[in-house]
C-alpha cells in the first residue's frame, strides 16, 4: 500500500421521467445497492485529504443513518488514527488490508490511495466479498487495467469509478445540449485544460510528481477530462497520438530544496508554499512523517520528479469525431476551454475557476448556431467541483435506484476508456506513434448512436 491521495454541492438533483440514453457500462454499482436491510457496511482504504475530504467526513454527515463505518485502512497507522477522528466515527483502524476485510466484511469498500495502487484493493476488495467505489483514476497502466476487468466479471461484483465531474450542472447542461442535437452532428472538439500555479504546481509536491505512483498527469488528472469527452461525445477513443514534456518544474527549477517548511529559499522561491497554516494537512500529514517519511510540501523542483507539464494530445473516436486537446501545469488561472464543433454550429465554453481573473457567479455556454443567432446560456455555479461532490455522493448512496437519465454513473468499462486515452498518451509520447486504444487491453471501442 503507498500514500494517500491529496488535493482535494449541491442537492436536489434533478430527475426526468424520460429513457436513459443508450450506455456504455458493463455494470455499476448503483445496480447492485440499497437491497440489503439495515445499514450497508463501509471500509476505506487510504484516508489522506481526498479519501477522508471527499468519502469520509461527508459521508458520515449526509449518509450516517444509512451507511456504518467498519474499518479504516492506511499504511500510516498515525493518518489512519487521525482520519478516525475527524470522521468522528468508531471503528478499529488497520494497516494490514486483508485483515480489515475478513474482521469487518464490508459490503461496500471506498479505494482512496495512491493510484498505482488501485488495482490491487479493488481486485482483492472484490475477491473478498465487496462492491467497490474508487477514485479515479480506476489505475495506470493496460495490465492492471485488464486484471481489474478480469476480476469483476470472476467475482461478479461491481466497481464504480467516482467521475465527480458528470454530475456538475453546468457540464450536465453540456451533455443535455449536444443530445438534443443543438449543433447537429458534433464532428470535432478543442478542449485545453489549465492549471494554475497553486493547484498545478502542488501535483509536483506530492507522490504525483512520480510517473509509477500516478500514471503520469496524463492518467491521474487527464483521465477526468477523457472520461468528460468520452461522456458527452457519447463514443470511445479508437487511437491518440501525443506529445508532451517536462520544461518548468523537477530539474528545470534553478533551485530546490527537499521540502518548503525545511527549505532555505523560502523568501526568493514563487513556489514556496506554508502547509503550517493548513491545520487539516498539519493533522493528516506532518503529525505521521513519522511512520512513512511522506512529505505533503515537497519541493516543485526536485530533481526526481519525472512526469510532464506539457502535454497535447489528438484522440479520434470510434464515431468520427476528433478532439484536439492539451494541459498545461502553469497558467495563472485555473479552469478550461472547450468547444464542439458541429454541421449546425458551435457550443463553447471558457471555464475560469481560480485564479488572476473575475470570477463571476455563474458558468456560461454560448451556443452559436449555423445562419442563426448566438445564444448564452448561464449556469449558476456551486462548490465541490462545479456542485458535482454531492450529487455523485446522494446518487451512490441516498438514491442508486433513481433513473440514470444522463448517464452519470460510470462502472468500469467507463473508467478503463478514461485511463486508456492517457495510457495510450503515455505510450505515444515514448515511441513518437499514434497508439490504437484496442491494442491495450480486450475492450473494444465502441461508437454509441444516440
Amino acid at each position: 500500500m503507498e500514500n494517500q491521495n491529496g488535493f482535494l454541492g449541491r442537492r436536489g438533483f434533478l430527475q426526468q421521467a424520460s429513457v436513459a440514453t443508450a450506455g456504455l457500462l458493463a455494470g455499476s454499482l448503483s445496480d447492485v445497492l440499497g437491497t440489503t436491510m439495515g445499514k450497508r457496511k463501509v471500509a476505506m482504504v487510504g484516508t489522506g485529504h481526498r479519501g477522508t475530504g471527499m468519502w469520509g467526513s461527508p459521508v458520515v454527515k449526509e449518509f450516517g443513518d444509512i451507511i456504518d463505518f467498519v474499518g479504516l485502512c492506511d499504511i500510516n497507522r498515525g493518518r489512519a488514527e487521525t482520519a478516525k477522528k475527524m470522521l468522528g466515527v468508531n471503528c478499529p483502524v488497520y494497516t494490514d488490508f486483508d485483515k480489515m476485510m475478513q474482521d469487518t466484511k464490508p459490503d461496500l469498500l471506498i479505494v482512496t490511495t495512491v493510484d498505482a495502487t488501485h488495482d490491487k484493493f479493488i481486485i482483492r476488495g472484490m475477491e473478498l466479498g465487496a462492491d467497490i467505489i474508487t477514485e479515479k483514476p480506476m489505475t495506470t497502466d493496460e495490465g492492471k487495467c485488464q486484471a481489474i476487468l478480469d476480476a469483476e466479471k470472476r467475482t461478479g461484483k461491481k466497481v464504480t469509478v467516482t467521475f465527480n465531474y458528470r454530475y456538475s450542472p453546468h457540464r450536465q447542461k453540456i451533455y443535455e445540449l449536444l443530445r438534443a442535437g443543438a449543433i447537429g452532428k458534433v464532428t470535432s472538439v478543442d478542449f485545453h485544460w489549465y492549471l494554475d500555479t497553486r493547484h498545478g504546481a502542488d501535483y509536483f509536491r506530492r507522490w504525483h510528481r512520480l510517473r509509477e505512483n500516478s500514471g503520469s498527469l496524463w492518467v491521474h488528472k487527464a483521465s477526468h477530462h477523457f472520461d468528460l469527452l468520452n461522456w458527452w461525445l457519447e463514443s470511445e477513443p479508437e487511437s491518440v497520438y501525443a506529445q508532451a514534456s517536462l520544461e518548468h518544474y523537477g530539474k528545470n527549477g534553478q533551485q530546490r530544496g527537499t521540502n518548503c517548511r525545511t527549505c532555505s529559499h523560502k523568501t526568493s522561491c514563487k513556489f514556496y508554499w506554508d502547509m503550517t497554516k493548513d491545520n487539516r494537512l498539519m493533522s493528516l500529514y506532518a503529525q505521521n512523517e513519522q511512520y512513512d517519511g511522506y512529505l505533503r510540501d515537497g519541493c516543485v523542483f526536485k530533481e526526481d520528479i519525472n512526469i510532464f507539464d506539457k502535454m497535447a494530445a489528438t484522440i479520434h473516436y470510434a464515431n468520427g469525431v476528433n478532439v484536439s486537446y492539451s494541459l498545461t501545469t502553469y497558467s495563472p488561472y485555473e479552469g478550461y476551454r472547450i468547444a464542439f464543433n458541429g454541421t449546425g454550429g458551435r457550443l463553447e465554453a471558457w471555464i475560469k475557476e481560480s485564479g488572476k481573473m473575475v470570477i463571476e457567479h455563474y458558468d456560461e455556454l454560448m451556443l452559436s448556431k449555423n445562419f442563426g443567432d448566438v445564444e448564452y446560456i448561464k449556469i449558476p455555479q456551486a462548490e465541490g467541483h462545479g456542485g458535482g461532490d454531492a450529487l455523485l455522493r446522494d446518487k451512490i448512496f441516498r438514491n442508486p435506484h433513481t433513473p440514470d437519465t444522463y448517464r452519470q454513473t460510470a462502472g468500469s468499462r467507463d473508467g478503463a476508456m478514461a485511463i486508456l486515452v492517457g495510457i495510450g498518451a503515455r505510450k505515444s509520447v515514448e515511441t513518437g506513434l499514434p497508439v490504437k486504444i484496442s491494442a491495450l487491453t480486450d475492450l473494444k471501442p465502441k461508437a454509441v448512436k444516440s
